[in-house]
Order: structure tokens, then sequence, then C-alpha cells
């Protein structure tokens, strides 16, 4: 029988699809990729792939989630089946550098960033950027690692200290601060390489921008977004950054994510993070009438309903 098989690692981040799907009757299963087995002398069953891994399994005990799921998609690539964000997609989602690359071979603008390995040049590359800067994780998600820092010293500080969060594949960032005029950042989203919609998404209590209701309502510290307010779905949004964001998407071969971006006090839009696990903010989108989740599962069952001829 063909279905939509769903590759992931957080049911509660899923949950949503799959109520979609079940509304829908589109057949599907779950792949749950934590641990298992592959058998490379087997042929995958048929139906339709959606990867929906994270790159902060690990933040889930799901140390090698990813790459386990990159295993099995270069098995279903192999075999010809449908994977909508294939190996490409997830091998942005664990690597911003591979983002800030890609981006950059749109001519998309991204902010000035030095990758360092290790702890020993974190100081150097600081000193190169020059402040206020800051730090993230290049194998992220949910924020992590992400700090505003005011001069070299204070970087070093934390680095010294036993509070420095050392990166699951050992890359931390040194990013320029971009000081925005107004406290938000828009995130658009994207179905199937056509855009969606944007949202405006408030900073003021941080970083931690997961807009996942699971991120809002079970630690607050994990992730600020306590109030609805927060998101804002924007009407009519019209920017000539989605036909950028398009066309690097298609050339990635992405076919969902939500792509984030800053405007600077000089009125530069920056594009910093690229999510190809997307998550959607229930309220913002109930007020709007737009529904993320509800745009994939149709496009799962479109794309099984042509797999399936």
């Amino acid at each position: 029988m063909h279905k939509a098989h769903i590759i992931h690692e957080n049911r509660e981040w899923s949950a949503p699809l799959l109520e979609a799907l079940e509304t829908l009757g589109v057949p599907h299963e779950e792949w749950f990729l934590d641990e298992g087995s592959l058998d490379l002398s087997k042929a995958p069953p048929p139906g339709v792939f959606y990867n929906r891994m994270s790159a902060s399994s690990h933040t889930r005990d799901h140390r090698y989630a990813p790459e386990y799921a990159a295993a099995v998609i270069a098995w279903l690539e192999c075999h010809g089946r449908r994977v909508l964000n294939p190996g490409r997609a997830l091998q942005l989602e664990v690597s911003k550098v591979a983002q800030y690359a890609a981006l950059e071979a749109q001519r998309i603008l991204t902010p000035r960033t030095i990758a360092v390995v290790g702890k020993s040049g974190l100081g150097k590359a600081a000193a190169e950027m020059g402040a206020p800067f800051i730090t993230k994780h290049n194998r992220a998600g949910k924020g992590l690692g992400v700090r505003l820092f005011q001069s070299v010293e204070e970087l070093e500080q934390y680095v010294a200290s036993d509070s420095f969060e050392v990166p699951i594949d050992g890359i931390t960032l040194i990013q320029q601060y971009i000081a925005a005029p107004e406290p938000f950042i828009t995130r658009c989203e994207f179905v199937g390489q056509e855009f969606v919609y944007a949202v405006r998404v408030d900073t003021s209590d941080g970083f931690l921008l997961c807009p996942a209701d699971e991120c809002q309502d079970e630690d607050a510290t994990v992730c600020p977004a306590t109030s609805a307010a927060k998101f804002e779905i924007i009407e009519d949004f019209d920017d000539p950054i989605i036909d950028d964001y398009r066309r690097m998407l298609i050339a990635n071969d992405i076919h969902v994510a939500g792509i984030e971006n800053i405007i600077s006090a000089d009125g530069k839009r920056y594009t910093y993070d690229i999510n190809t696990n997307t998550n959607y903010n229930p309220r913002a989108e109930h007020r709007a009438g737009k529904f993320g989740m509800r745009a994939i599962a149709q496009l799962l069952q479109s794309e099984l309903a042509a797999t399936a001829k």
C-alpha cells in the first residue's frame, strides 16, 4: 500500500502534521529514527517520504538520529523513492555553514560569520569580528548556543567558564550582530517550494524562537514564546526576498522550510537561518486562518497520488 512516511525524532512536533493527514484521510506511517537497523539488501516500501529530522535531536537524547536519517534517505534515494526534503535538505538542517554557503550562492545577504572548531580560536575570531557579536552552534536548532557579547573579554570569560556550551559537532560560529531598529525578525514559510506566509516574531525576550506550542508551554527557559502575540502572521507580505528564497530552495532541492531574516538599522535584510524541520504557531495561524501543517498534508496527498499512478 502506498503511504506517506514521516521521518522524524520528535512526536510532539510531528503530531499536528499527523492530525492533518488523518483529517484528509491520507494513509501514513511514522518512521521514528532514533535507533534501529537498516538492511541495505532490501527495497524500501512504496510511497512518499517526508524528512522532518531536526538538528536539535541530541537535546532529546537522540544523538545519532540525523546520521541514521541520512543513511535511510540515501537508501531511499538509491531506490528511486520520492523524498521531500531529501539528503541535501538534511545537510543544511544540521549545518549553518552549509546554509550560509547555499544562501550566498544565490546572492542572498547573510551576516558575516567565522566558523571556529574547538575553543582556542574563539577569542581571535571574535577580535577579528569586532564587538558586539553573537555566538551560535553550527548544528543547532532551538537557538542553541546563541549569546550576545559586548566585548572579546566577555567571550573569553564565558569560554573559560563551566557554563560554556560545547557544540555537538565542535563548531562554534562567531557572527556579526545585526542591531535591528525594532525587536522582531521575519520568518517566511514555504511548502512545496511555494510561499505560504510570513510571520513576525517578537524577539524582546531573547533569541530562542521556536514556534511550536510545546516549546512555549513546557518550559519558557527553552523557548520563551509564552505569548500568542509573540507570533503574528503578516497579511499580504510582499517582498523580493520571496523570489530569492524560492530560487534557493529549488537549487537545493528543499520542499518545506521556514527561513528567518532580520532588517538592520540601515535597511538591509540579512538571512540567518533555514529550518527544514519547520514548525508553526497554532494560535497565530488560527487568528490568520492560514495553516502550515495542513498545507504539508495536502502536498503529501498530492505527491502520494502522483506516485500511485
